[in-house]
């Protein structure tokens, strides 16, 4: 037995909204055999674009039952039932929820008549409930209205019943199929087809534009990982609504699907992404001169598109790093804004410092020059090799000076012999401390496949 559902609400996900209206239709495969409907007080204010949509008003509902006074009657429509709606993840979703907020826990095998759409009918213009009720001439007088919808698609399951040569129906309610967690919108196909190895992968919506990008140890399992469960929550069923398309690049390693996984954040900015849209440098180590011409170092914010000579998370690893370059090389703390007050200097050479102007601005330059040169040596330049993409390939990540410079793939049978010559095999990436210090734990963690340049 089928039931048939339909749902208005007062907004787009069920942890924060209501129901206001819901029908349910029971169905045997060939015909309604039972109908139910019923409107329901929300508690909440129908927002006005909701109200000129539906034409269900505040009023309509004031008087209605609120969801726990119905809610034994819809779960023992429900119960044992196959759950069928258009776009069925939406319903489902606001169904259970507030069946389980009433204390009936929901469990049930779905349909969603786009998918089926989809499959039984291809190559229509549109599958929205609407265009394709007109285009199959299903009559639908209560556009977006629980019951009229709800009819509207026990006719279109009646009409794909009748139409499923292939016994598509039948395919998607086994058990290890795929098509009941699926977002509407997404062929099957294009999540069968992706690889089980480590990678990245983009979520496109409708128009192509990439709204989530992820990395993988195994991209097929990971993608179908982000259909499972029932969280009602906005992100997620909006987030499933409008995933159309699905692509992949293959990585020769987990880390460089991490790696790789930061770099297109930050290039693409996707609508769903969070945590790595906030990574940014936080401050950088920066030399200019001054009027006098005494060259300065000061630890700052970062700046974008200002070459700082190093980049850190804190305040406190910048001035740690800057205060060794005091001690070791002499240089004034003043000039390097460690010392901000008008007291006398605190370096080394107090009476001839370069603060007070009797260390020449030459004298004082060289040793700055010394510290940048010290430092630059100080930061590494390594490679990690390791497995590719093929047999017949390793991958590479090359850090230049402390930062990350890009990832390339590079044939076994070729012989890397300098820096230069491995540069011409690797693809430069932006990075940020994020990819620098994934980076550089891989390493301490596997030195055998660190291979350092001099």
């Amino acid at each position: 037995m089928y039931a048939i559902v339909d749902i208005e609400t007062t907004g787009g996900h069920a942890s924060a909204n209501g129901i206001t209206e819901i029908a349910i239709c029971l169905h045997d495969g060939k015909k309604i055999t039972r109908r139910f409907n019923t409107l329901v007080n929300p508690r909440r204010e129908i927002p006005i674009y909701i109200r000129a949509l539906t034409g269900i008003t505040n009023e309509m509902v004031a008087e209605a039952p609120p969801f726990e006074d119905v809610a034994a009657d819809i779960y023992h429509l429900l119960h044992g039932k196959i759950f069928i709606a258009h776009n069925v993840n939406f319903d489902y979703s606001f169904v259970r929820y507030h069946l389980s907020q009433a204390g009936y826990e929901l469990q049930c095998n779905k349909l969603c008549t786009v998918r089926l759409g989809r499959k039984i009918l291809p190559g229509l213009p549109s599958y929205s409930l609407g265009k394709l009720c007109r285009h199959l001439g299903i009559d639908n007088e209560s556009r977006h209205r629980a019951m009229g919808d709800c009819e509207a698609t026990a006719e279109l399951f009646s009409l794909l019943m009748r139409n499923d040569r292939a016994d598509h129906i039948k395919q998607a309610l086994k058990q290890n199929s795929k098509e009941q967690v699926l977002p509407p919108h997404l062929p099957k196909k294009v999540v069968q087809e992706l690889p089980d190895a480590p990678g990245v992968y983009y979520f496109h919506d409708q128009k192509g534009k990439v709204i989530y990008v992820g990395k993988a140890k195994n991209i097929r399992k990971r993608v179908n990982s982000h259909f499972t469960g029932n969280n009602p929550g906005q992100q997620r069923q909006e987030f499933l609504k409008n995933i159309h398309q699905i692509t992949h690049q293959v990585c020769g390693t987990e880390l460089i699907a991490f790696v790789l996984e930061a770099v297109e954040i930050k290039r693409l900015w996707p609508k769903y992404n969070r945590s790595l849209k906030r990574f940014e440098h936080a401050y950088g180590l920066y030399m200019f001169e001054d009027q006098r011409g005494y060259i300065r170092l000061a630890v700052d914010k970062y700046r974008k598109y200002t070459g700082a000579l190093y980049t850190c998370n804190t305040m406190v690893e910048g001035r740690a790093i800057l205060n060794q370059l005091i001690e070791i090389f002499d240089l004034c703390p003043k000039l390097c804004f460690i010392q901000n007050n008008t007291e006398t200097c605190m370096g080394i050479a107090r009476d001839q410092c370069a603060c007070t102007g009797v260390e020449p601005a030459e004298i004082y330059n060289m040793k700055v020059n010394l510290a940048i040169a010290e430092l630059n040596k100080a930061l590494p330049t390594f490679a990690i090799r390791d497995e590719g993409r093929t047999d017949d390939e390793h991958s590479c990540i090359l850090v230049e000076k402390g930062k990350f410079y890009g990832i390339g793939y590079i044939s076994h049978y070729f012989q890397v012999e300098n820096l230069q010559q491995l540069k011409d095999y690797i693809t430069p990436y932006p990075g940020n401390d994020y990819i620098k210090n994934l980076v550089a734990n891989y390493a301490e963690k596997f030195p055998h496949r660190k291979v350092v340049f001099g």
